[in-house]
């Protein structure tokens, strides 16, 4: 049986963070899907095909495209796991805080899917403070966030800024 793990997230943009867990995971796993989730509680800066194409072009950028999918879904994560038959849930754990909401979640999924594990991976030293939403504040105030996210990314959070701006 193959070890097929989701590594899910909203992805608003995907930042070196993310794509440094999916490094590591594919070192764990033997399929690595990246689940793109819709999650309409969040207002996404980008849309959801936008932070799919994002993921794709990053991931080409680092050499990893040919290593995972990149898929989305607008269901409950462990339906989507279920039906692509995954056995784990991959999580990356930044901050303490994080474990809070992060323990929570895979104990409710767990409850729902017995049959799934999550797994918690700390990323590199130099993206534990790295956060989506911190990327955009960045980005939004004009600042550099090329040692944050792949060039693809920052090309792509100009544009939609500057749209939002009204400077295009």
């Amino acid at each position: 049986m193959i070890k097929k793990a989701i590594y899910p997230g909203t992805f608003d943009p995907v930042t070196l963070g993310h794509l440094d867990i999916v490094k590591r995971g594919i070192e764990i796993f033997q399929e690595l899907i990246i689940g793109i989730a819709e999650n309409p509680k969040k207002k996404p800066l980008f849309s959801l095909e936008e932070r799919k194409e994002m993921f794709e072009e990053s991931l080409k950028e680092i050499g990893l495209y040919d290593k995972v999918k990149v898929k989305t879904f607008n269901s409950l994560l462990v339906e989507f796991a279920k039906k692509e038959g995954a056995v784990a849930i991959l999580r990356g754990i930044r901050i303490i805080s994080d474990m809070d909401h992060e323990f929570t979640m895979a104990s409710l999924n767990r409850k729902l899917y017995p049959e799934i594990e999550t797994v918690f991976l700390m990323p590199s030293d130099e993206y534990a403070y790295l956060s989506s939403s911190a990327v955009r504040e960045i980005a939004f105030y004009g600042g550099n966030v090329s040692q944050f996210v792949t060039k693809f990314v920052e090309r792509k959070l100009k544009e939609k800024i500057a749209r939002i701006k009204g400077t295009v």
